[in-house]
């Protein structure tokens, strides 16, 4: 229990600077995606990028496939190898895929540009995830953990005012957004050489701690120990509360812009605005909402911000149009997506898996959602154009509704106590999960 221990005698302060570190993976992350999609249609007109290689850089991107792969692989490898050795290094790998963007001249540099990003991102996502929770207090997880979610809408907000403000400039605009994620990424990796390993995993990893089992449980850790019973009811409860959610997440995040055009009847100016009104929300009910109170009231702020995608996906059933809509609407799904699911799942996924397995099952879920992510968005267009937005907003409904109930009904209590203790609650000791490894007390 060093972790623990460390928060309880050197404070939240010890804290804050890990937090903060890790958390701009997040920050990164959805920098890259606004940031590659704001510049698509300048890059299209500078290379005469055909349907195809448009449909290369969007599945390949950091948005769905690369970022996908990254995490299973990233994931794997921290906790094979380390938490730091992953987030950090995969800042470089990160600033190589931004060099091969911001002096690309042709789509196979483009598009190794945006795959390497992806990867660098997945990796990253899943390891700084995991370090932020196994080094926060156990009283104040749902305070660290936020700071990565604060991150990722800063990201989103900053990325699209940069992109508004650099839109003259063309290409060239769209370059100078990519840069200054180059600035970030480099400072980030300064930040983080300079810190030390997740306590967690460094006691995991000690044999002088007279637990000479663990190592070896470590060694022979593999994607294929995450399909026991034990863990597979845990995966499986994530996956219906955050995959479900998710895909109303990804039409939000990719064709919100082209719904609120259609529905408000808006310009394309003021729909980017909207959207960026939407990440700002979800930036305040982070911080307002999820931060302060969720780990004191965890299900009741899971409850009440899950029931906000509800209202606003509901929104477009009713035979009402205009702006006041589309404006309660990135409310309500602003602070759904600041204190509901995302940030729920981000806890609920380093809480409820052991030391040896932690980055590895979110490797293996963030590979799974942002998949289904790429495939549904396949869909998405065809739906819509088909069959009216009223009919995605239905099955969208359908879909955050879902997702709500199951996070109700199934959410394990895990609220101010230490990983070591819910380890053991959900799974019995770690001795015992050695010798039997088929029986989880989860739900």
């Amino acid at each position: 229990m060093g972790n623990e221990h460390m928060g309880n005698t050197n404070g939240d302060s010890a804290f804050n600077k890990r937090t903060i570190a890790a958390a701009l993976a997040n920050y990164i992350d959805a920098g890259s995606i606004v940031a590659g999609s704001a510049g698509l249609s300048l890059w299209v007109s500078y290379l005469k990028l055909s349907d195809t290689q448009i449909g290369l850089l969007g599945a390949l991107s950091a948005n769905a496939i690369s970022a996908a792969v990254g995490a299973l692989l990233g994931g794997f490898l921290a906790d094979k190898v380390g938490r730091k050795a992953v987030y950090t290094n995969s800042m470089l790998v990160y600033a190589l895929g931004i060099c091969l963007v911001l002096f690309g001249v042709n789509f196979p540099m483009l598009l190794s540009g945006y795959i390497i990003i992806g990867l660098s991102v997945g990796a990253d996502i899943t390891a700084s995830w995991t370090i932020i929770a196994e080094n926060a207090p156990k009283k104040n997880r749902a305070r660290h953990c936020g700071v990565a979610q604060v991150a990722w809408a800063a990201g989103a907000v900053v990325v699209l005012l940069l992109s508004v403000l650099a839109g003259d400039l063309g290409l060239l605009g769209n370059k100078i957004v990519f840069a200054h994620l180059l600035v970030i990424a480099l400072i980030t990796y300064i930040l983080r050489i300079r810190l030390p390993e997740s306590d967690a995993w460094q006691t995991k990893n000690q044999p002088e701690e007279a637990q000479a089992e663990k190592p070896a449980v470590l060694n022979k850790t593999s994607y294929f120990d995450l399909l026991k019973p034990m863990y597979l009811k845990s995966i499986l409860f994530l996956m219906g509360v955050y995959l479900v959610w998710n895909l109303a997440a990804g039409v939000m995040g990719f064709f919100m812009p082209y719904i609120y055009q259609q529905v408000g009847g808006v310009s394309a100016n003021m729909a980017n605005l909207l959207q960026m009104g939407l990440f700002i929300f979800t930036g305040l009910g982070v911080a307002l909402i999820f931060m302060p109170f969720a780990d004191k009231y965890r299900k009741t702020v899971f409850g009440i911000a899950a029931f906000m995608a509800v209202i606003g996906w509901t929104l477009f059933l009713l035979p009402v149009e205009g702006l006041p809509i589309l404006l309660l609407f990135i409310v309500v799904i602003g602070i759904n997506n600041g204190a509901g699911q995302q940030a729920n799942y981000q806890l609920w996924a380093s809480e409820i898996f052991p030391t040896q397995y932690r980055a590895s099952a979110q490797g293996l879920m963030f590979f799974l959602v942002r998949i289904s992510i790429g495939i549904w968005s396949l869909f998405v267009p065809i739906i819509i154009t088909n069959f009216g937005i009223g009919t995605m907003a239905a099955i969208l409904l359908g879909c955050v509704t879902a997702s709500m109930i199951i996070g109700l009904l199934f959410a394990p209590n895990t609220s101010g106590k230490s990983l070591e203790q819910i380890q053991e609650e959900l799974y019995g000791s770690p001795q015992s999960q050695v010798k039997k490894g088929t029986e989880s007390k989860i739900m």
